[in-house]
């Protein structure tokens, strides 16, 4: 995509790879408008970012989506880029039971949540005369993690949902495209320095460099072997990656 002169709109940018993105991306010259749930912390990025700016929103309700849609277009109708980034990352148990409404929370917010917002800004998206949608999905969409099945789950669902809608729009204006983030030091799961965690500042600007390309998936280096688990050796690698989280977990 083209880097600079954009109005961009990304949900989830008060935090973490959200904020890291909406920082990077003004400190190009773009207008950025960060949305999120909570008010204090996107008043908070604003400060530090003086122009830059923010609506209150929950990709979770799909009222509160469409409200913030109709505030996007009227507010900014130069709007030409959405990245669907906002998530949330418990951790369950597929050998055991399911809290339903914890489920139905992370299926609403990672993947309902992106299909939603992009339906409610598609037609204006395709008006503008290069316009980009960027999925923010994970590693484990190709190697989920045991522990987190459910979000797992989502990531790769919304992966699938990437690869159709590209295809869909192919013969418009709008590009799609999809990062794919390793396990990044931020606040999704307990930023804890922990030394196989990417740090945050790295991941974004080996992330910046790849979306400047025509890549349909931006992958960080670090990351690349473990998108390409693929073929008959899957069920292997899976497992021997759940089992070294076993031996050594992650901090939470």
């Amino acid at each position: 995509m083209q880097i600079t002169g954009n109005t961009i709109f990304i949900t989830g940018g008060a935090s973490g790879i959200g904020r890291g993105l909406a920082e990077a991306f003004f400190a190009r010259g773009n207008t950025v408008v960060i949305g999120g749930r909570r008010k204090a912390l996107l008043e908070e990025v604003a400060a530090a970012n003086p122009g830059m700016g923010f609506i209150e929103m929950d990709v979770e309700n799909p009222a509160s989506i469409a409200a913030a849609a109709t505030e996007l277009t009227a507010r900014y109708p130069a709007l030409n880029v959405l990245i669907n980034n906002a998530g949330i990352m418990p951790f369950d148990n597929a050998g055991g039971q399911i809290d339903e409404a914890v489920a139905r929370r992370i299926v609403d917010t990672n993947l309902l949540g992106p299909i939603l917002m992009t339906s409610a800004l598609i037609e204006h998206l395709k008006r503008q005369p290069r316009a980009t949608i960027i999925h923010n999905t994970s590693i484990l969409a190709y190697l989920p993690l045991a522990p987190t099945a459910v979000y797992s789950a989502t990531k790769a669902a919304l992966h699938s949902y990437a690869l159709s809608q590209r295809f869909m729009l192919r013969d418009t204006s709008v590009k799609v495209q999809e990062i794919a983030p390793p396990w990044v030091d931020t606040d999704l799961i307990k930023r804890s320095g922990d030394p196989r965690a990417m740090p945050l500042d790295a991941f974004i600007a080996q992330t910046m460099a790849g979306l400047e390309t025509e890549d349909e998936e931006v992958i960080v280096e670090a990351a690349r072997p473990l998108r390409a688990n693929q073929g008959p050796n899957e069920h292997a690698l899976i497992n021997g990656f759940n089992a070294s989280l076993i031996a050594n977990p992650i901090p939470v």
